[in-house]
């Protein structure tokens, strides 16, 4: 399922082709392999509330968000080979292109609204 991923908090489009990630396989491969993740990509990962960047070939901005999608942490140009500790507030994740959150002014506090893309 493509997403439509909205700060509306800042009003800002994030993603317009994320894709969710919900079975515990796709959950577990998530962006590994991936060469690159263009702008406007993403992977929206329910439930998770911490991730690893093993196996994987690119930095990524992170968001961890609340049931409300409140982002309450994010981490900018995350590199490969490092791994998060678990936020017990989150209930999901959304990974994006390294620069995303920060071209968008996108900061933790702000609410998210993830909306499927026919």
């Amino acid at each position: 399922m493509r997403l439509r991923v909205n700060n509306v908090t800042r009003d800002r489009l994030l993603a317009d082709r994320a894709e969710r990630a919900t079975s515990f396989r796709d959950r577990f491969v998530g962006l590994m392999g991936r060469r690159s993740l263009a702008l406007g990509e993403g992977l929206h990962i329910d439930p998770c509330n911490s991730i690893h960047t093993f196996f994987m070939r690119i930095a990524i901005d992170v968001a961890f968000l609340d049931a409300q999608g409140v982002i309450v942490k994010q981490f900018h140009a995350l590199p490969p080979w490092r791994g998060t500790a678990p936020y017990f507030q989150a209930k999901s994740v959304l990974e994006l292109p390294a620069g995303t959150l920060a071209a968008s002014g996108t900061q933790e506090g702000d609410r998210l609204v993830l909306e499927p893309v026919a």
